[in-house]
């Protein structure tokens, strides 16, 4: 190979890796790719309605996005300017109903849905179905434990049926306990009692 041959080998070895550097350092700069996507974890939720993301990028929450949790798998944008979306939390599981667990004697009655929660990505959640228990009942007694994430942070009442012609109020503390109390009258030591978790068809979490 003659030497003008090599210099210009050389030459265009050199401007190839220039090329394919300049593409790499253009992914990931946003002012040269543009607007983009893509998928991110949150470490840590800011006060001031942004998350920050496991490799340390600071998003803006978009209102929709209203209960950020850490390790939550969100999507995040970028704009050509660099500024990023939090756009929010990423479906997981099959979506269906999910059982809970039921205090003492109290079982559920076969004939309505089973005791289970859902949450939903607006900060809310809700309850569904029966569960009933045969004897006496204590005012202000626990009925069943929500897991965390169907927990409210503050405490969260309704009105509900408790045995036949008697009435009281179902609370969800923020342990997430769920008592029954307040009763319209002194309930019989017998008989069957009722939790009925359709009042929490859709309750606050935050």
């Amino acid at each position: 190979m003659s030497e003008g041959s090599s210099a210009l080998a050389v030459h265009s070895d050199l401007a190839n890796a220039i090329t394919q550097q300049s593409r790499l350092t253009g992914a990931a700069d946003p002012t040269v790719r543009g607007a983009d996507w893509r998928l991110a974890v949150v470490q840590s939720v800011g006060s001031d309605g942004t998350v920050t993301t496991n490799d340390g990028i600071v998003a803006r929450r978009l209102e929709s996005y209203s209960n950020p949790q850490s390790l939550d798998l969100i999507v995040i944008d970028v704009s050509g300017s660099g500024s990023w979306l939090a756009r929010g939390r990423l479906g997981t599981g099959t979506g269906n109903w999910t059982t809970f667990t039921l205090s003492g004697s109290w079982a559920a009655n076969a004939s309505y849905y089973t005791p289970a929660y859902q949450v939903h990505g607006d900060g809310t959640a809700s309850l569904s179905g029966l569960a009933q228990l045969s004897g006496s009942l204590a005012d202000g007694a626990t009925v069943a434990t929500l897991p965390s994430e169907a927990t409210p942070r503050k405490q969260v009442r309704r009105p509900v049926q408790v045995a036949v012609g008697f009435f009281g109020v179902m609370t969800i503390l923020n342990t997430g306990a769920v008592q029954l109390g307040d009763f319209s009258g002194t309930l019989p030591a017998t008989g069957n009692k009722y939790a009925e978790y359709d009042v929490m068809a859709r309750y606050r979490l935050t």
